[in-house]
């Protein structure tokens, strides 16, 4: 797709950039506003096949129908590897493709000399000979799903503070939910269980005072609030900012009320909730001064129970708490002070990265003596085990069995 470039974009931004690049060389007016309308087009529509994707860039690219054709063209030029078996078989609502003759076109100013000729058609041929060699139906297209494919399967551990951010988009697509409660709040439905008595005499007025219809009401339910315990000694540090992401950017995760802890209890939410990732998560570890640090998740655990438990922040909540483990002092204190934050929250989910090795036996310290008071363990350590932390966080069920999940 570039030119003079030996690799292929990895993420949308530079897709996006590098195309609309090829489309000012042509001589179309692709400017930075029409190549942020594609990017969200491209979010938005998830294309997965190159009518999709061609779709999507004469909806946003294209000024004017005068300027399609030269978008065709280009577009022909960029994504004539991929292939579309719709494309064959006489869609009446694709996009029109340009005639055969189009590809002996002069090329794009700065294209490469391999782009056209019958260099650039037996590599099309190729390419499709290698798709049907596949078997596929549909053939993907480059989009900010790559990133996921590269990282997706890495533990977060393994990962730069560069590679993680490109998981940013894919953690935005995730929805962190918590399991309903009832509210205090009402709201009127036609067969509620409670009667309205004011609304219902209020109404009455109409029928001369005869109260000849009831209004109803019946409570609101709202999720439960998240708190999000995370350590961030120096054996956790590489999950802790990977789970932080997650909050950030999932939605319904920017609800949860977060602190971190090692040595000390702090809290986070003010920060989390103005700041792009990237600028919050180094505002978090400059607020933290214990980063990277000792851990003592029991006097940590004690200091938030009383300080913000008791007052209400945990009664009825979902905690998560992100942790290996491994307590610095005596593992009995932390054995109570779970036993105290499971008598207030409504669930706790324990999130320990170590739990992904099918060996891996919670026979001593701390995990020993936390284990039995926490609703659901499982390890989150990579992208593609984040969906067990989603469901144990939207799990209903109290106190069940626990097995933990390997990721």
């Amino acid at each position: 797709m570039s030119e003079g470039a030996s690799r292929t974009p990895t993420d949308l931004a530079e897709l996006v950039a590098r195309f609309g690049e090829r489309l000012r060389l042509a001589g179309l007016p692709a400017g930075p506003d029409r190549c942020q309308r594609f990017t969200r087009a491209v979010r938005l529509v998830a294309p997965r096949t190159t009518t999709q994707l061609r779709w999507c860039a004469r909806a946003t690219l294209a000024a004017e129908p005068a300027q399609l054709e030269l978008l065709d063209r280009v577009f022909d030029e960029v994504f004539g590897g991929l292939t579309d078996p719709a494309d064959g078989r006489g869609d009446p609502n694709a996009p029109p493709r340009p005639p055969a003759a189009a590809h002996s076109a002069p090329p794009v100013p700065g294209a490469r000399a391999g782009d056209s000729g019958s260099d650039s058609g037996s590599g099309r041929a190729d390419a499709r000979q290698a798709s049907a060699d596949e078997g596929g139906d549909r053939t993907d297209v480059p989009s900010a799903a790559s990133a996921a494919q590269r990282f997706g399967g890495r533990d977060f551990a393994e990962l730069t503070v560069a590679e993680l951010a490109l998981l940013a988009d894919v953690m935005g697509q995730l929805r962190v939910a918590t399991p309903p409660r009832r509210s205090r709040r009402t709201r009127p439905v036609p067969h509620g269980d409670r009667v309205d008595l004011r609304a219902t005499l209020r109404l009455g007025r109409r029928t001369g005072g005869d109260p000849l219809r009831m209004v109803r009401r019946r409570y609101r339910d709202k999720p439960r609030r998240l708190v999000a315990l995370c350590d961030i000694s120096r054996s956790m540090e590489p999950y802790a900012r990977a789970m932080l992401q997650l909050l950030y950017c999932a939605a319904g995760g920017t609800r949860a009320e977060v602190f971190t802890f090692a040595t000390r209890l702090t809290r986070l939410t003010p920060m989390l909730a103005r700041s792009a990732p990237a600028v919050a998560l180094a505002l978090a570890g400059r607020s933290a001064p214990d980063w990277s640090g000792g851990t003592r998740i029991a006097a940590s655990l004690k200091e938030f129970t009383d300080r913000y438990g008791r007052r209400g922040l945990a009664r009825g909540a979902v905690i998560l708490i992100i942790s290996d483990g491994w307590e610095s002092g005596d593992p009995a204190p932390l054995g109570r002070e779970m036993a105290r934050l499971s008598r207030l929250a409504y669930r706790i989910v324990w999130v320990n990265p170590r739990t992904q090795s099918p060996r891996y036996r919670p026979l001593v310290g701390g995990m020993a003596a936390a284990w039995p008071h926490c609703d659901a363990v499982v390890s989150a350590h990579r992208l593609t085990a984040l969906s067990d932390l989603i469901d144990a966080l939207a799990d209903p069920r109290r106190r069940r069995t626990n097995v933990f999940r390997e990721g």
